[in-house]
């Protein structure tokens, strides 16, 4: 059984009766959902490709400018964050100290260790734990804030992952996100769906270029915030994957 990260955290000091109800929550968490479903271990499994994307995504970070995007898009964030998607955990370090509680689901198993060990290296208690985005293993409500991070474009069903945002939201929560999708050159784009129907998914685990992330969000009912488009890397060359939104939505109060 995988030791959750912040247990050792909360052993040190007088929150160790905590950081032990905060494992079992997520535990029991992971055996409950909303609608009584279970979801295997490894919904995903892309060993090479998590080896290259783990090497890449450091450096995308260091070079690219994405370590800053991190930081834009967790700002501000506060109480209980599940994060859909985490890869290998590069989000961790920047989680506000106002983060109660973050639970970050990843279905490849690779990658989930490594989020594991970044979780050991951060200050806000992180869970990293199985789970698909289109099956949340989580309860309905339970969420402050949902943060989906250069993970839309792989999951099998973008309206299916932003229904269960929605669902594991309280009224009035918050989704963050940072999407690479459609570009807004029509040259790119045409590419872009070239690629989605060859090559480009096989290669890259999944990915799809030529989503649109914006129009997705607004179709499952939530409330569009601020947001803009960047590119990554901001100078140099143009790439297929590199029209990217960073912004804020919100689900309704009413709904």
């Amino acid at each position: 059984m995988a030791v959750r990260p912040h247990f050792f955290k909360g052993l040190r000091g007088p929150k160790g009766i905590r950081g032990i109800r905060r494992v079992k929550a997520v535990e029991a968490a992971k055996a409950v959902t909303g609608r009584n479903r279970k979801v295997p271990h490894d919904a995903v499994h892309h060993p090479l490709f998590a080896r290259v994307y783990a090497r890449l995504s450091v450096s995308a970070d260091l070079r690219g400018g994405i370590a800053a995007h991190r930081a834009e898009l967790l700002s501000g964030l506060s109480g209980r964050v599940l994060e859909v998607g985490a890869g290998n955990g590069l989000n961790f370090a920047h989680y506000p100290a106002t983060v109660s509680e973050v639970v970050a689901i990843e279905p490849e198993r690779s990658l989930r260790q490594l989020a594991l060990e970044e979780a050991l290296r951060t200050d806000v208690p992180v869970d990293v734990v199985p789970g698909a985005a289109e099956a949340l293993p989580v309860k309905s409500e339970a969420y402050d804030a949902v943060v989906f991070s250069l993970v839309l474009c792989s999951v099998r069903s973008v309206d299916r992952a932003l229904v269960e945002a929605k669902r594991v939201l309280r009224p009035g929560g918050e989704l963050r996100f940072f999407e690479h999708g459609r570009d807004e050159r029509r040259g790119m784009a045409v590419l872009q769906r070239v690629l989605d129907t060859t090559v480009w998914p096989l290669l890259f685990g999944n990915c799809h270029t030529a989503r649109d992330p914006l129009a997705s969000i607004r179709s499952a009912g939530f409330e569009l915030g601020p947001h803009r488009r960047v590119n990554v890397p901001e100078k140099g060359p143009r790439l297929p994957s590199s029209a990217c939104v960073l912004g804020t939505a919100r689900r309704p109060a009413g709904s």
